[in-house]
This record gives structure tokens, C-alpha cells and sequence, in this order.
């Protein structure tokens, strides 16, 4: 294996968003080739990396969302990390194989920690018992971390997720990209740059502003795309999906609960789900909501209730999901689908003072399924950017207290995923530089082989 390959995950990027906004991905483009890719169900971004990096569907790789219910610790987790929890053969253990002098590097992209790569680094916060959240990494060797931060400073945590979510982190992590090409010239390096995903789920991809975005994940990519050419790279792009207008939502446990499924426990004046306790809850991730149930005989019942609500276009059962290749015993029972432009909340109580410590902050571990209002302020803080100040002025003086700004209106969400697309130039894509690969569609699946023929 001689030429390097450094393949650069951009988030949200679609064959339609190529334009008179991303000169250095059209270059790549005239060089070499595009072709859209089939995506993977769900269309989030765990599963699309691990059905890449596998060449296997959801019931191969065992990633059926960014996260599920652990039915033996009766707990809901998204956003694990580690990488023993990927089922199935990893390119990189496939490149090795073949040859044993190869080498990756997996900057970011998911399920990071404790991969069979030679270098790797992926956000993690640090907690300590005082209530604080501090900005870190995780990186393997240790070394790596000292040495990027006293290159590039500290990571840009609260620009990686959040309400001041924005293309610092994508350039920071471009930038670790260089300094780990530079210095150890990996055989594959795996390159993860979110920042569409922000403003597309913020404001929807309609909105004119996303031109700027476009523009400035085009510079950041390009200048890697640039420097690792220039030092004999070969480059794949490719993206995990499309974000397409959101037009309304689902409060999915909402309806499990007034039915009589889903039971909550009451704690401080707060309610918490009790997914043990359930006859019926969901997992919401975007549009794709895994409904676990405790009891079959519950199955048709449930399934029912579900086909009937509006902004549900269908649910999957046993067959349903081995259609849709994500029949994995992670999956729920069942598999809502909402309808085009429609989106699952994971909110659950009835009364909005009952809601949880934690639904006002940023928290995706305590949420028991994806928030994307995450992205923003609250607008019913009249000065919430104070607030924010008082907060972190009070945890600096030693007070365990909330970053309490988020909110709890899914209709600010204008942008949303998880479904296929309908339209291959809404969906996700694969811009290569080597003629040799090119073809005019491909499935996520042929990621893995089309990394390894490159390698070759």
C-alpha cells in the first residue's frame, strides 16, 4: 500500500448544496468524481459511520441509532464511545490483514475509543464531581492530546455541540487532521467535520444563511484537501445523509404515556422515565424512533396506536425491519418512521413544570433520546447570554448549578434526517479523487471496499 487516503466525513453535505459556495469541492470534483450514495436506515450519523466502516447494514454492525435501550441494565444510552460496541469486520483490521505495515488514524468520527488504529481523538469531556463541565479529549496514544492542544489549544468544545455550535470545531479538528498527517503519514486517516449539520438543523436548507456555511466548511475542507495532496494523498468526501426542511414533530412517549404504556418515576418535583417500569416507550432519534416493549402480547396494540398518529407515515415489526435491514436485537420491537418533514421529540411529560432537571441543558447522556433544540437559546430568556455569564461565574465561585438555556420548543427545529431520501441529490455522496474508483451511484456499504481498492 503506498499512496495515503484521508477520507473527510462531511456532515449534511448533499449533491444539491454543491455550488457557486464550495469552489474547493468542485475542484475535487473536476479531478476525479461524484456519485451519490444509497444511505443506510436509519440515516444518523452512528449508523452511516459504522455501515461504512463495515460494509455491513444496522443488523450486521449492531448501530440501529445513536443510541438504544440496554435491555439488561434497563437504561437508555446515546452517544457511547466505545468501539467494542460495533459488531463485524473494520476496514482498518481488513487493511491490515493484507498489509501489516498499515496504519489509520480515526480523528472523530464515532465510537473512537478503544479502536484497533494507531491514532485516534474524539471529544470528552471532562466531569468533575463539583457539577462542572470542561472541554477535552480523548486521544490514543495519551501523548497525542498534549501534543495537539499545545499546538492548536484547547478543543472547542462548546463549539462542537450546543447553541454556539460553529465551524471552530470543524477547522480545530481540521487542523489536527494536518498535524497527524505531517507527523506520521497514516496509511488511512478517518476525518470528521460536522459543522453543516448545525445551521441546517437550526435554520433549515432553505434558508439563505446556510451560503455561509457552505462557504466556510468549503475553505476548511479545501485547505486539508489541498495539504494532503499536495504530499501524494488520495481523498475521499463523503457525508452520512441529507437534512431536509422540518415542517413538524411527534411527541411520541407523550402519546405511550397517555395510553397507558410508558410510566415515569416522580423525583424533586420532577419526572424521570422509567423505561424498566414501561409497558411501551421510544427512543427518539430525528425521524426514527425505536419503541420497546415489555410484553408482545402489547405488539399489535401499540403498533395500532402508532399507525394512527398523525406525522407517523409507518412501523416497522419483525419483517418491516429485516426490509429495512436493522432487524439487530438492539432495535425496539418496533420502528416508527414520521412522515416527511416530521420529526420524533423524546419529550415525555405532561405538565411542563414536571419536566427534568436536565431538559433545559445540554446534556445528551441524561436525555433518553436525541434533542436537537439543543442548538438553541432559549427565547424566552430575555437575556439569556446573561444568564449564561451569572451561571458560569457561580460554578467558578464553587456552586454545583444548571446551565439552564435551553428550550423545550420543537418548532424552533427547522432542519431534520433519519429517514432515506426520497431525491439521491438530497442524500448523502461520495466525492473521490481517484478516477479509477468512479461510478455514478454507490451504497454506503461500498465505502469499506472502495477504501481498500484505493489503498491498494
Amino acid at each position: 500500500m503506498s499512496r495515503p487516503l484521508v477520507v473527510i466525513d462531511i456532515v449534511g453535505l448533499t449533491p444539491a448544496l454543491l455550488g457557486e459556495e464550495t469552489p474547493h469541492l468542485n475542484a475535487l470534483v473536476q479531478d476525479g468524481f461524484m456519485a451519490t450514495l444509497e444511505g443506510v436506515f436509519p440515516a444518523v450519523t452512528c449508523t452511516a459511520q459504522a455501515s461504512m466502516l463495515t460494509g455491513l447494514p444496522p443488523s450486521g454492525h449492531g448501530i440501529v441509532a445513536n443510541g438504544w435501550y440496554f435491555r439488561d441494565l434497563a437504561e437508555i444510552w446515546l452517544w457511547r464511545q466505545s468501539n467494542h460496541l460495533v459488531q463485524g469486520e473494520k476496514v482498518w483490521d481488513a487493511a491490515r490483514s493484507v498489509d501489516a505495515e498499515f496504519t489509520c488514524a480515526k480523528l472523530f468520527w464515532w465510537y473512537n475509543m478503544y479502536a484497533d488504529v494507531d491514532w485516534s481523538a474524539t471529544p470528552r469531556p471532562i466531569y468533575p464531581a463539583d457539577g462542572r463541565k470542561i472541554p477535552g479529549i480523548y486521544t490514543e496514544p495519551p501523548a497525542l492530546k498534549q501534543s495537539l492542544q499545545e499546538k492548536l489549544g484547547p478543543f472547542p468544545m462548546f463549539n462542537f455541540w450546543g447553541p454556539a455550535s460553529d465551524i471552530r470545531s470543524s477547522a480545530w479538528i481540521a487542523q489536527s487532521a494536518k498535524e497527524v498527517f505531517d507527523a506520521h503519514r497514516p496509511g488511512l486517516s478517518l476525518v470528521y467535520l460536522p459543522h453543516l449539520d448545525y445551521n441546517l438543523q437550526r435554520l433549515g436548507p432553505d434558508d439563505p444563511a446556510i451560503r455561509e456555511d457552505l462557504r466556510q466548511i468549503d475553505q476548511v475542507a479545501g485547505e486539508l484537501i489541498e495539504h494532503v495532496r499536495a504530499q501524494g494523498a488520495e481523498v475521499m468526501v463523503v457525508s452520512e445523509y441529507g437534512i431536509e426542511q422540518a415542517t413538524g414533530s411527534v411527541d411520541i412517549n407523550r402519546i405511550l404515556r397517555e395510553a397507558g404504556f410508558l410510566r415515569t418515576q416522580e423525583t424533586l418535583g420532577w419526572e424521570l422515565l422509567d423505561p424498566g417500569a414501561s409497558h411501551a416507550f421510544a427512543v427518539a432519534d430525528h425521524q426514527v424512533a425505536h419503541v420497546y416493549l415489555q410484553q408482545s402480547s402489547d405488539l399489535q396494540t401499540v403498533k395500532s396506536l402508532l399507525e394512527k398518529t398523525p406525522g407517523i407515515e409507518r412501523v416497522l415489526d419483525a419483517a418491516g425491519k429485516k426490509a429495512f435491514g436493522i432487524d439487530h436485537k438492539r432495535a425496539g420491537e418496533l420502528v416508527a418512521i414520521a412522515e416527511p418533514g416530521y420529526w420524533f421529540t423524546y419529550y415525555y411529560w405532561l405538565d411542563e413544570n414536571k419536566a427534568p432537571d436536565f431538559a433545559p441543558t445540554v446534556d445528551i447522556h441524561r436525555k433518553p433520546g436525541y434533542d436537537p433544540a439543543e442548538l438553541f437559546l432559549d427565547p424566552k430568556l430575555r437575556f439569556p447570554k446573561l444568564r449564561i455569564t451569572r451561571r458560569l461565574l457561580q460554578k467558578k465561585l464553587g456552586f454545583r448549578t444548571l446551565l439552564d438555556v435551553i428550550p423545550t420548543q420543537a418548532d424552533l427545529v427547522q432542519g431534520t434526517h433519519g429517514r432515506l431520501a426520497d431525491d439521491p441529490k438530497q442524500g448523502p455522496l461520495l466525492i473521490g479523487s481517484d478516477r479509477n474508483l468512479a461510478a455514478d451511484a454507490y451504497a454506503m456499504t461500498d465505502i469499506k471496499q472502495l477504501i481498500l481498492r484505493s489503498l491498494a
